[in-house]
């Protein structure tokens, strides 16, 4: 365990995810936070592994999550709108030929 990463600039997301894992692992970091936060009194000061270092980790895990949920909406909104011009195009093609 001395070798954990607990330096926020060490943490990484999962890559990959669908907006609904995406969404759930928020929800289990935000769960952790939350109980390091009220552990983090308990913590003895000279700890190498402090809650507040192991807080400050997931804080940065979840920022880089919260942004694939901002890139998943602009590609879904992308794939949408490129759909979207297609059918557009075969519509026109149909109204032509018709």
């Amino acid at each position: 365990m001395e070798n954990y990463p607990l330096k926020p600039e060490n943490m990484r997301a999962p890559q990959n995810l669908t907006r609904e894992e995406i969404q759930q692992s928020l929800n289990e970091l935000d769960h952790k936070i939350k109980t390091l936060k009220g552990r983090a009194n308990a913590t003895t000061a000279d700890s190498n592994n402090t809650y507040h270092e192991h807080i400050a980790g997931l804080e940065k895990k979840r920022a880089l999550i919260a942004s694939k949920m901002d890139t998943t909406e602009d590609t879904h909104s992308k794939w949408q709108d490129l759909q979207d011009g297609i059918n557009g195009l075969k519509k026109d093609l149909d109204n032509m030929f018709s």
